[in-house]
């Protein structure tokens, strides 16, 4: 690679669950041509991400390669922590040729190309493209529009949206700077869910962009990498509602941390989980958990009421073997009550 040639970089967006981090880890599986690193951005206390991400064990991506974030908000702090972590990633003897950047869930994509408009982040960086992760099932369920056909109506005639829902605002801006959008999770759609999902997200979509379908994030690297968009020339085709916005924080939404004992069965933990946060319509749950008398960590992972488990890896040794979960959801939760229904595994 040439001195002057500007590395690629890739923004992967998506709301919270979509499947960004298992699109990122069938990536790295299987993109063996070039040293990839990793800059993961979290919305919560606990690194589940980047610690899903170094249990790969892919040598093209080694540890020292993925910077992990739990701001939030990467755009916000670029001086202070994006800069800085760019230039400690190309300073490594062998330093990356492609880098791959996982928003958090509640992220819009926009500001973050915008700081590559930094000089010391232009010079060195272009963004290759903005993908966007879509999570079938959540969208058919509407969990991101209240009427689709009013939605189509309003854009057809003015092509703005003012928007009450602050889930919707996410998924639309996470849509309108995307260069290519993935369909996430077909296998749980039907063909009828499928085609009405896909209809959302065109009448979200300010321009045509290519929607490649996939199940469990599997996603053909040549599809996704060597996209040449150069997203940090082209702002003026990502539209945004919060364009004109003096900020973009996540203040609709807030998130805690929970710290469980030890529980005795998985499948009875998980089933716990989904009551809870469809009681409390939460957004989404994830940790590790211990479970008693197993050498390995529980991997939790749940979009509103769908949870997923597995053991991940085993516990090292003289590690804490604690079990904490990162609750996210709209702002204004209770989370004592929360918290009190996570902590009680008595039925009532």
């Amino acid at each position: 690679m040439s001195a002057w040639t500007k590395i690629p970089a890739t923004i992967v967006t998506g709301f919270l669950g979509a499947g960004k981090t298992t699109l990122i880890r069938h990536l790295l599986a299987n993109v063996r041509d070039r040293r990839v690193a990793l800059i993961v951005n979290e919305f919560g206390d606990v690194g589940v991400d980047g610690d899903i991400l170094r249990s790969c064990g892919i040598d093209n991506c080694p540890d020292e390669n993925i910077v992990e974030f739990a701001n939030g908000c990467l755009c916000c702090t670029v001086a202070e922590d994006f800069a800085p972590a760019l230039e400690a990633l190309l300073a490594h003897k062998k330093r990356p040729e492609h880098i791959v950047i996982e928003t958090s869930g509640l992220a819009l994509p926009k500001p973050l190309v915008k700081a590559f408009e930094w000089p010391q982040v232009r010079s060195r960086l272009t963004v290759d493209g903005v993908i966007a992760v879509i999570d079938g099932p959540a969208v058919a369920a509407g969990r991101f529009a209240d009427d689709l056909e009013a939605i189509a109506n309003e854009r057809a005639k003015t092509r703005t949206i003012d928007h009450d829902n602050p889930l919707e605002e996410v998924f639309n801006d996470q849509i309108a700077c995307a260069d290519l959008i993935v369909l996430n999770k077909v296998d749980l759609l039907n063909e009828n869910d499928e085609a009405l999902v896909v209809a959302q997200i065109k009448a979200s979509a300010p321009r045509a962009v290519k929607i490649v379908r996939a199940r469990g994030g599997r996603v053909d690297p040549t599809i996704v990498l060597g996209l040449g968009a150069a997203a940090e020339n082209d702002l003026a085709n990502r539209p945004s509602r919060h364009d004109a916005m003096p900020d973009h924080d996540h203040d609709d939404f807030e998130s805690f941390v929970v710290e469980l004992a030890p529980a005795d069965d998985p499948a009875e933990l998980v089933a716990r989980l989904a009551e809870v946060a469809a009681v409390h319509d939460i957004l989404r749950i994830k940790g590790f958990v211990e479970i008693v008398g197993k050498p390995m960590r529980l991997l939790v992972q749940g979009v509103g009421a769908r949870f997923q488990h597995q053991f991940d890896r085993m516990w090292k040794a003289g590690e804490r073997r604690s079990s904490r979960l990162v609750v996210i959801g709209e702002k204004g939760m209770d989370r004592a009550s929360v918290t009190a229904m996570l902590m009680n595994f008595e039925r009532p």
